[in-house]
This record gives structure tokens, C-alpha cells and sequence, in this order.
């Protein structure tokens, strides 16, 4: 298949037509300036060796390699290849809650959007790390396959809302167990599964699957989003409200939060309007053991180098070309009428 790498170089291509206008609008300007002096024949006369056709081919050549370098330029490529590289890092699981709770306003400017923001940011400073994406309520579903594609990642993450389940609640547990099955088989490489939550377990078995991803040698990161103080969880009908009427209100659970990260071997960090949380989570990540991970990506077929080579013909071909006639060219007879 036949494509360019960086298309918005074509965009230059716009000012092909317009040097072709200048240049006919300043031919018609020295045209006109000549008849002033007398009759084009007359001049020619007293010029033998001006050439009409030479400046026109001369400026075709040089618009033609310009075109040309503009078009190697958006790197075209056809044909493809499977290339595996090895990297140097860790794989790291995002799980993130979308119950309703994480609706909550107690950061800015929501407790989800807060925790979409942290690890977008991590992402981005992401270099040959593998990343998988996961969400959790009432159950866990996965979002992205574990992979060193950040720009995908990223886009999974934009379209993370609480509109996603039906099924509401906070299942720590499943979302635990399910990080766990994202992982490659690789060894000897660092494994993280970073929960980020209100740590409201409405299901149980947090704990022990903690316990169990730990026995395989993961580390389990809490992150708690929220105020410990409580709030009210906002909906375009107003304040969420239980079977009796009465406003729900929401609290950070910060003591399941550290028991969970204690059971897992890692650390619990929260998440407020500061970065503390992303700063102390970054540090953790960089002392795990990074080791080479194998990655395969498809590798384009380049194909700019046949038309470097007719750019630089086209080149040569004006270099060698004078705007006045030139005896050695002239006894190829190319511009001298029949």
C-alpha cells in the first residue's frame, strides 16, 4: 500500500502554481519593458546569443526539483515489514474506577478527570515502557491490550467516562485480577498495576487479590482520588440520591486504600490539585527493575531515494544549462530551430 509518512509536506505543493503565475506575470512585465526600446526582432539582432527557450527550461527544472523535494520530503513509503526491537523498560497496568463516586467534585475538576489527567501525563513521559488500560464499577473490563502504542493509549483514556458500565458499584477485587492478566509472560521485568480509586469496595475480595498478584511478584500502586471529608456526587438531575430521597454522599476510604497497596507490596500515594501523587508515583516506577522487552512494530519501506536521484539528475541538468546560447550545447542542436 502506497503512502507518505508526512503528508503535510504536500502542502508546498501549493506554491508550484503560483511561482508558475509570477513567473509569467515577470515575462510579461520584460516583454513589455522591450518593446519600449523597439521590436523584438530588432533586438535580437542586436543580442544573437539570447535564448527564449533557455530561462523557460532552466525554470522548469528548478520548479520540477522543488516539487520533487517537497514530495521526498512527505516520505513516500509502500510495501511494509514485522520488525521486532528490544526495549529496555517495565509494564505497567492502569486501572481506573468509573463508578459514579468518581463524579465527585472534591478535586477539580472531577475526581475521574483528575486521575485521566495523572496518567496521561505518566504516558506522555513514557519512552519504552508497556502500558495496558483498564476500567472498573460494578465489574472490571478491559480497554487496551498491554502495548508501547502511547498515542493509542491515549486516546482510549479521552473516552473514559462513567457512561461506560452499566453495572454500578466498585469492584476492586476484579479490576485487581483482571491488571494481572494484561501482563506479558516476559521475565525479569518490573510489573506494576496502578489502581487508581475512592477505594469505596462495595464487592470485597480487595485484599486477597491483592495478596495473590503480589505472590507473583507484582507491585500494586493505590492511588485514592478524593476528600476524606465527603461530598455529594453531582448529576445533571442534581445531587445523587439513595431510595429514601436523601443525598448520597462519598468518602475517600484512605484506610482500604493503604491496606490494599500493603497487601499488594507497593504504596499508596493521593491524589489531590497537586502532582505530589504522579511525582512520588514516577519515582517508585523508576527503581523497578527495567529490563528488554520485545516489541514488534511494522516498519515502512522507504522510497524517496529514486526521486533524491531524479532531483539530483534535474540538477545537474540546470547547472550545465546557461541562459545564453553555448557552443558545446548547440551542437546538439536541442533548442535551434529545424
Amino acid at each position: 500500500m502506497f503512502h507518505f509518512a508526512n503528508p503535510e509536506y504536500l502542502y508546498g505543493l501549493i506554491a508550484v502554481p503560483l511561482l508558475v503565475l509570477l513567473y509569467i506575470y515577470t515575462s510579461f512585465q520584460r516583454v513589455k519593458k522591450e518593446q519600449r526600446w523597439g521590436s523584438r526582432r530588432m533586438l535580437k539582432s542586436l543580442v544573437p546569443g539570447i535564448s527564449v527557450w533557455r530561462p523557460l527550461t532552466k525554470f522548469a527544472l528548478l520548479l520540477s526539483a522543488l516539487a520533487l523535494c517537497l514530495v521526498m520530503l512527505a516520505r513516500p513509503q509502500m510495501g511494509a515489514r514485522q520488525v521486532t526491537k528490544e526495549k529496555s523498560g517495565i509494564e505497567v497496568a492502569f486501572m481506573l474506577d468509573i463508578s459514579n463516586s468518581m463524579l465527585s467534585e472534591d478535586v477539580q475538576p472531577n475526581r475521574l478527570e483528575r486521575a485521566k489527567l495523572l496518567v496521561s501525563t505518566m504516558i506522555e513521559r513514557m519512552q519504552n515502557d508497556k502500558v495496558s488500560l483498564g476500567v472498573f464499577a460494578g465489574e472490571a473490563y478491559p480497554q487496551l491490550p498491554i502495548t508501547t502504542d502511547y498515542a493509542s493509549a491515549k486516546v482510549f483514556l479521552n473516552a473514559i467516562s462513567t457512561d461506560m458500565v452499566t453495572s454500578q458499584g466498585t469492584n476492586i477485587g476484579a479490576a485487581i485480577r483482571l491488571a494481572d492478566k494484561s501482563f506479558t509472560d516476559a521475565k525479569n521485568v518490573g510489573k506494576a498495576i496502578i489502581l487508581i480509586t475512592d477505594g469505596e469496595d462495595h464487592e470485597g475480595g480487595a485484599v486477597e487479590a491483592a495478596q495473590e498478584v503480589a505472590k507473583e511478584g507484582r507491585k500494586l500502586f493505590v492511588l485514592g482520588v478524593g476528600s476524606t471529608d465527603g461530598t455529594q456526587i453531582p448529576t445533571p438531575e442534581g445531587p445523587l440520591q439513595d431510595e429514601n430521597g436523601h443525598p448520597v454522599i462519598t468518602r475517600l476510604n484512605e484506610e482500604m486504600c493503604k491496606e490494599l497497596s500493603k497487601a499488594g507490596k507497593g504504596l499508596y500515594f493521593h491524589i489531590d490539585n497537586t502532582s505530589n501523587a504522579q511525582t512520588q508515583l514516577q519515582h517508585e516506577l523508576d527503581q523497578m527493575q527495567h529490563a528488554p522487552l520485545k516489541d514488534t512494530e511494522t516498519a515502512y519501506n522507504e522510497q524517496f531515494q529514486a526521486i533524491g536521484l531524479i532531483v539530483l539528475l534535474l540538477l545537474i541538468m540546470d547547472f550545465f544549462m546557461f541562459e545564453t546560447q553555448n557552443p558545446w550545447i548547440d551542437r546538439l542542436h536541442i533548442f535551434r530551430k529545424k
